[in-house]
């Protein structure tokens, strides 16, 4: 079997992946910062820590996967006072948004979702401990920040430049995020202002709240421990905080590594350029159903490129996905209808594709190389329609376009609009839960739009009233 191997960004090499216990693997992902919807770049690490996840799980590991919600920090305090809304309830309306967008783009959900407000303690703890030690001081107005000219290895993860460093210029820095190579000092613990409004906790400094870092490294190591495997996000993340991190991590274990593998994915670019408010290419999930698209186009689009590599979103590139998309599950369905189900409860998985789709997602997870082995199985005519059927519903575990559910027929008469498709695939995935009443709530809806919808052996059916 092809053995799985990772770049690793820690070391700039693509390294066989070998983790800490046999066959456990502990993963931590940056996660969200609850103060808006998130944006379709944001989108793109939270699909790559389920990419990750999901290689992981088909090469027979299991996952532990812990994901932080990021509920305090500047960006979160200053839209909620903008708001007029606690912080507590500001976070809480965003962070229910964050969750649709994972269902709506199939995203299997962390073990753990530990929210930053809920582990001021740790971070609490994990501040004494690098005060006790040296790396961190208290300033005049009671905030304490971290020395990094302390910490040796400094720079090891991103490549900064040590000489800034050796020439003891670089400063502090009170913000949590600030512009890259910029190496500063960095707040701990933040001293209470008048525009924290109510984020703030007592500590062994005086009132205040926690920097935006430490938050994660108290997160992490709470439930995955000091030292674990792999940890996941955007390469803007690179620096300053996941070298933040672990400048924080190893000091407070002693010494011992914090995450074995940083794994990064790259830029997401729109029309060519950043994303960005002012440049009017700023989009999230909802702008992308809103013009009437199946969020699912966007998953399949970000698959069609490798996580290192920058890919660029334009609205035709997106048509393209949802083409795609719809021309495999048409697929998916055929090979179902052509085969019996007692014929694809004992058909195998073609094993020289499965070996081909396994050396693709074991490349460093070239999902690109994947998906193109999943359209080689679907329109292979030589392999009976039961066997393509199974191997690419295998196949899909990792891809997790939700080929399985990909049966419902459609009206020769005519195309199905987007809003009764949508409401077929809610009302498909609640039948699979067993939720009645919804289903029969979903069918009612697409009836009131125009369509009749009957439950076959095969699936669903549909036609106009």
């Amino acid at each position: 079997m092809e053995n799985l191997k990772l770049y690793n960004s820690l070391s700039n090499t693509i390294q066989p992946f070998a983790p800490i216990k046999r066959k456990q693997v502990g993963v931590y992902s940056c996660g969200p910062t609850v103060y808006n919807y998130m944006h379709i770049g944001n989108l793109r690490a939270f699909m790559f820590a389920d990419i990750t996840k999901r290689v992981l799980q088909y090469n027979g590991f299991n996952v532990y996967h812990v994901m932080n919600i990021t509920d305090v920090d500047d960006k979160t305090i200053r839209d909620s006072n903008a708001s007029g809304m606690s912080l507590n309830d500001f976070t809480k309306k965003y962070t229910h948004e964050f969750f649709k967008d994972l269902d709506s783009i199939n995203i299997i959900h962390a073990d753990r979702y530990p929210r930053a407000t809920e582990h001021v303690d740790q971070m609490i703890t994990m501040i004494q401990d690098l005060i006790d030690g040296g790396y961190a001081y208290i300033s005049d107005d009671k905030s304490v920040y971290y020395d990094i000219s302390k910490y040796e290895k400094y720079g090891e993860l991103s490549g900064i430049d040590k000489a800034v460093l050796q020439n003891d210029t670089r400063g502090v820095n009170s913000a949590d995020e600030y512009d890259k190579d910029n190496a500063q000092d960095f707040a701990l613990w933040k001293a209470y202002d008048s525009s924290d409004g109510d984020a703030s906790w007592d500590s062994p400094w005086g009132r205040g709240r926690p920097g935006w870092h430490i938050e994660c490294s108290a997160m992490a190591t709470s439930y995955l421990g000091k030292h674990f495997d792999i940890h996941t996000g955007g390469i803007d993340l690179k620096f300053p905080h996941h070298e933040n991190e672990i400048a924080q991590c190893v000091v407070c274990s002693g010494g011992e590594p914090f995450a074995d593998y940083w794994l990064h994915n790259e830029h997401l670019m729109v029309d060519g350029k950043k994303m960005s408010k002012s440049m009017d290419n700023f989009y999230t999930l909802r702008d992308i159903i809103d013009r009437g698209h199946d969020p699912m186009a966007y998953r399949y689009f970000l698959l069609q490129g490798h996580y290192r590599t920058q890919i660029n979103f334009t609205w035709e590139s997106l048509n393209a996905s949802e083409t795609a998309l719809k021309k495999l599950r048409a697929k998916i369905a055929d090979l179902r209808s052509a085969s019996s189900w007692w014929s694809r409860l004992r058909a195998d998985i073609d094993q020289p594709s499965f070996l081909r789709f396994l050396t693709a997602i074991n490349d460093d997870m070239n999902t690109s190389e994947a998906l193109a082995t999943a359209w080689t199985v679907a329109k292979d005519s030589t392999l009976p329609p039961a066997i393509r059927y199974k191997t690419l519903i295998d196949f899909d575990r990792v891809l997790g376009l939700k080929l399985e559910q990909a049966t419902t027929k459609k009206s020769n008469s005519s195309d199905i609009p987007f809003d009764v498709e949508y409401l077929l695939k809610q009302r498909e995935s609640a039948r699979a839960d067993k939720n009645w009443q919804l289903s029969d709530e979903l069918r009612d809806k697409i009836t009131d739009l125009g369509y009749n919808v009957k439950d076959t052996a095969d699936g669903q059916e549909i036609s106009k009233n």
